[in-house]
């Protein structure tokens, strides 16, 4: 069984930094469950172009507002507490915080902790 708290995290190699993000990674790869579970923080006012192309991600927002937008489709999905949204299909998008945001956030195949966003917005195909 593996238990954690945020107190665990924060200050550690579990609390990865970005410019406008803040994200605290409960479960990385080397924790065996197959997937990533992280709480993110994104400052208000913040925009991001991303695009998973090597994995999928599912959100949960707990906490403050935003938009997510698909750039394929240019279709625009209001976020706020209680809007879970998927990155199904590999989907390059634009998440905007109109106040800083709060969600919990799943990836598979599950994130080491130490990716970096490429000039895609993406993260590194897993190595095996």
């Amino acid at each position: 069984m593996i238990v954690k708290s945020l107190d665990d995290l924060i200050g550690t190699e579990r609390d990865v930094r970005g410019d406008v993000w803040a994200s605290r990674r409960f479960l990385v790869a080397d924790d065996g469950v197959g997937f990533s579970l992280h709480e993110t923080i994104t400052e208000a006012g913040a925009e991001q172009v991303l695009w998973y192309k090597h994995h999928i991600e599912a959100n949960y927002v707990i906490e403050g507002e935003g938009e997510v937008e698909n750039l394929a489709t240019g279709e625009v999905f209001p976020l706020k507490p209680g809007t879970m949204y998927t990155l199904d299909k590999h989907d390059r998008h634009r998440l905007k915080s109109f106040t800083a945001m709060r969600l919990v956030c799943v990836f598979t195949p599950a994130l080491t902790g130490r990716e970096i966003h490429d000039e895609d917005g993406a993260y590194a195909l897993p190595e095996d």
